[in-house]
């Protein structure tokens, strides 16, 4: 099922959807059904713009690992701080 870009015309609201072919959806923000679908550039996918998702998902990761050792470390110094007065 391939993914539309559409804009409703009764509430200027521009969303995605999955939709099989032929179906037209609702609007998920007001419900209705007068859309235009727009013309969207198809995503082009390389080894180069793999590489560079992948390395910018990485980079994120380590910055939630970062965060979530920190924060257990921070748990931990209070813990100790107050369980052992």
């Amino acid at each position: 099922m391939p993914i539309y870009e559409y804009k409703c015309r009764g509430c200027d609201r521009q969303f995605e959807e999955l939709v099989k072919l032929g179906e037209t959806p609702d609007c998920p923000s007001c419900g209705g059904s007068d859309l235009e679908r727009l013309v969207s550039l198809p995503a082009v996918s390389t080894q180069r713009s793999r590489e560079r998702t992948a390395g910018i998902a990485r980079k994120a990761a380590g910055e939630v690992s970062r965060e979530k050792k920190h924060a257990q470390a921070e748990y931990e110094r209070n813990y100790i701080k107050d369980h052992h007065s």
